[in-house]
């Protein structure tokens, strides 16, 4: 058996994961120093700051599978005591969150309204001159990086605002120092913006009309984003609750739901103690939210509290579960008189699991949230899948009526469609985020009615 070292091997990292994963699976338990990716191998080596906090990382991930992007990897004890850092490609390096520079780079957790260069400047600006911001999509989530005059503006900056949320309840911050020495804009519009030439072209005549095709866009279309951001004390930016909630929606409210709703916790009860356990509720809940905590229990075991991200996401989970049959039971769904959950042994933490839906695409995946139906939607399948594969997969959990896989964006994916409701919520509570074929496939409810 290898000996306890502060360098992690981890395998099976997909081609997707970047330094910024595998930083976010070990940040919790230590300061990570250096990484290296071996992407040949499909590898990485990760050194924590010393051995204690290795230890705490090997000894959580005993008991949670750690996933990265919806791929299970694989942690052990590397037999280097120590990574050597080296700039050349593939070799060890430091993380940009170890170098102080008065360039950062911003990632925007859970966007679920539009960030511009003048959000991220009101923001920023109370901490230093801003000369320039570039805001864009990557693989990661919505991305910035913003210049400082100084650096040390920049350090105050982070240090202040990590983590801190933009507007009430979404659009996290989580702040790196970047490694480069200078940003180069060349137009000052809503994307990009150089604070110090105010003669760079806007590029407006070229740029579509948001109101067209952008579901914000319609929510804003003819007036300033500025005159709704409201500078607090505590960095949050406020819009108004059930306004703010019909955005995602493109201006007009789900029948049932206010919008203005601010309990977050939830309590099911009528469940079948025999097959239901916080893995699956976590997998039905997750369709309408982030989920915190969940907790069985003990002394009622068809009873479950639910902590969900915020009031919003459990007031949809409440309206589209409540009186839905799960093992042959119906369900039902209530607030909690509980604010929260506390951590407790008997008590399954989900905050930081990859798993959770709406740290990406918030608004995009509010708009498919749907009642329970016939018809799954199935991703992050293998390449070489076939129709068979799915269905043997899923057909324990009821009749199939028919299957489809599709490519979209260079993925595949299958539509499945069940007898009824019943089994497909069946089949999405126990095989969600389960492995097929070396891969952790993903299921959610369609809207669909037919393959």
């Amino acid at each position: 058996m290898t000996e306890p070292s502060k360098v992690l091997h981890i395998r099976n990292v997909g081609p997707e994961v970047t330094e910024h994963d595998l930083l976010q699976l070990a940040q919790a338990f230590g300061v990570p120093q250096k990484v290296v990716m071996l992407r040949a191998k499909n590898q990485a080596l990760l050194q924590m700051q010393d051995v204690a906090s290795a230890i705490n990382v090997m000894q959580y991930y005993t008991t949670i599978q750690p996933s990265v992007r919806g791929r299970n990897v694989y942690m052990q004890f590397s037999s280097h005591q120590e990574l050597t850092t080296m700039d050349q490609p593939g070799q060890p390096r430091r993380l940009p969150s170890e170098q102080p520079n008065r360039i950062l780079l911003i990632t925007i957790h859970n966007p679920l309204y539009p960030i511009t260069v003048d959000v991220l400047h009101q923001v920023f600006s109370p901490h230093g001159f801003v000369e320039k911001i570039v805001t864009f999509q990557k693989s990661a989530g919505l991305q910035a990086l913003l210049q400082f005059q100084s650096q040390q503006s920049a350090m105050q900056a982070r240090n202040t605002l990590q983590g801190r949320n933009i507007y009430d309840g979404c659009c996290t911050l989580d702040i790196q120092f970047s490694n480069l020495q200078e940003l180069q804009v060349n137009l000052n519009n809503e994307r990009t913006r150089d604070y110090t030439n105010a003669n760079l072209p806007s590029e407006q005549s070229r740029q579509a009309n948001p109101g067209n095709n952008n579901i914000m866009g319609r929510l804003f279309q003819g007036k300033s984003l500025e005159a709704k951001v409201i500078p607090l004390y505590d960095w949050q930016v406020q819009m108004g609750g059930a306004s703010a909630a019909a955005a995602v929606f493109g201006g007009v409210l789900p029948p049932g739901i206010t919008g203005t709703n601010d309990r977050s916790t939830l309590l099911a009860s009528n469940l079948l103690p025999e097959k239901i356990d916080a893995q699956k509720l976590f997998n039905l809940f997750s369709n309408y939210g982030n989920i915190v905590r969940v907790k069985i229990l003990h002394n009622k075991p068809d009873h479950a509290l639910i902590q969900m991200g915020d009031g919003f996401q459990s007031e949809l989970a409440f309206n589209y579960l409540k009186g839905v049959t799960l093992f042959g039971k119906r369900m039902d769904v209530n607030f909690s008189k509980h604010a929260q959950i506390n951590p407790s042994p008997d008590t399954s933490d989900f905050s930081s699991s990859p798993l959770n839906r709406f740290n990406r695409n918030a608004a995009k995946n509010y708009r498919y949230c749907c009642a329970p139906t016939k018809m799954i939607h199935v991703s992050s399948l293998p390449a070489n899948i076939t129709k068979e594969d799915i269905v043997a997969h899923l057909s324990p959990h009821g009749n199939i009526i028919n299957a489809k896989i599709f490519e979209s964006n260079g993925k595949k994916q299958a539509l499945v469609l069940f007898e009824n409701e019943d089994q497909a919520t069946e089949a999405l509570v126990c095989k969600h985020a389960t492995q097929l074929q070396n891969s952790n496939i993903r299921l959610a409810f369609s809207k669909l009615a037919s393959v």
